[in-house]
């Protein structure tokens, strides 16, 4: 019998470079498992980025929806009674006719829009002081009205009209620099007073003297919207109505009960009539509106907003003046108690 011997053949020869591609190998894919794991980190970032997108949007809309029915309610007045009939030919011009109240002052209102509930009031700014319209006596008023010594708020009364006062012109045309002015350099201040009306109620901080905790517990009654002197003594706080030159205690008094029992406007204006500075005393509201909305959505999330609008352009429902977001904007306002009826 034949032996037949089989020559076995040598296995692979292993080298120095196939360990080098085989940790390569190993760095290749933990660099992928990395790159995996940041892609799905930037997948879950942006998403979560577009949820809060889509909630701000959605908060936004529900905003716009009730400035639209604020615009609405106030802009669209009914008729106090029933519609006369139309006098005949010949009739008298002078015949009485159905009148149109004037457009509500404040109000409020709720809906219910894309699984939220939201809440609305609103209230002129005519029931705030305008920092732009008031006199240094009307605001020394209301400064003490909130406990500060009469020298003090007279101090800050003038500090504030010396923020807005435009410098006097000299001879040559030239802005002559003011006393306001050198009070700020010689208080240490990089800037000078505005020179013209408050562009933001925040710009009280820049005011020289102010302190801040006055600044932030006067702000509920201030404003820059109002646009007039006058305040509607109808919706004003008690503090703003208190500031009045020449209000009495006892008129106070029968100002807050009228207010309670939703007495009639005009016996309002027969009981303010003796006030001695009448340009400050008002029973109208004016075209600007703050707005407060509150929006609850289904999950139990809040959101809200406040507002100031000018309503009564011819070009389109209504403009925003100020806007601000969060639940934050809601507190600190002033919004006086006991709604009534006009």
């Amino acid at each position: 019998m034949r032996n037949t011997v089989r020559n076995r053949s040598p296995g692979p020869h292993q080298t120095n470079a196939d360990g080098f591609i085989l940790v390569a190998a190993l760095w290749i894919i933990a660099a992928l498992a990395t790159l995996a794991a940041i892609f799905s980190i930037y997948l879950a970032n942006t998403a979560r980025s577009l949820s809060v997108n889509d909630d701000t949007i959605q908060s936004e809309e529900l905003v716009f929806a009730s400035l639209e029915l604020t615009a609405y309610q106030v802009s669209a007045p009914k008729p106090a009674g029933p519609q006369a009939p139309r006098p005949p030919a010949g009739a008298a011009a002078n015949a009485p006719q159905a009148q149109t109240p004037p457009p509500p002052t404040r109000g409020d209102f709720s809906f219910r829009l894309a699984h939220a509930d939201v809440a609305v009031n609103f209230i002129s700014e005519a029931a705030r002081i305008d920092l732009n319209f008031a006199s240094p006596q009307l605001l020394a008023n209301f400064f003490t009205v909130l406990g500060i010594q009469r020298p003090q708020a007279e101090l800050y009364a003038e500090r504030i009209a010396g923020w807005s006062r435009k410098p006097k012109e000299t001879a040559s045309g030239a802005a002559e620099q003011n006393n306001e002015e050198a009070l700020y350099r010689a208080a240490g201040r990089t800037y000078s007073p505005r020179g013209a009306p408050f562009a933001h109620i925040d710009e009280l901080s820049l005011v020289l003297d102010l302190p801040p905790p006055l600044i932030e517990r006067a702000k509920p009654f201030l404003t820059i919207y109002s646009g007039k002197p006058r305040i509607d003594v109808l919706d004003a706080a008690p503090e703003v109505i208190a500031a009045i030159p020449g209000i009495t205690p006892d008129l106070l008094n029968a100002l807050g009960e009228a207010r309670r029992t939703g007495a009639d406007p005009q016996s309002v204006a027969r009981m303010v009539s003796a006030l001695p500075l009448q340009e400050v005393v008002t029973i109208e509201g004016g075209d600007t509106y703050r707005v407060q909305v509150r929006i609850r959505y289904d999950n139990g999330r809040q959101e809200g907003a406040q507002v100031v609008i000018l309503t009564g352009l011819t070009d389109k429902p209504y403009r925003v003046l100020s806007w601000r977001d969060g639940l934050d904007a809601l507190t600190g306002s002033s919004l006086p108690p006991a709604p009534r009826q006009r």
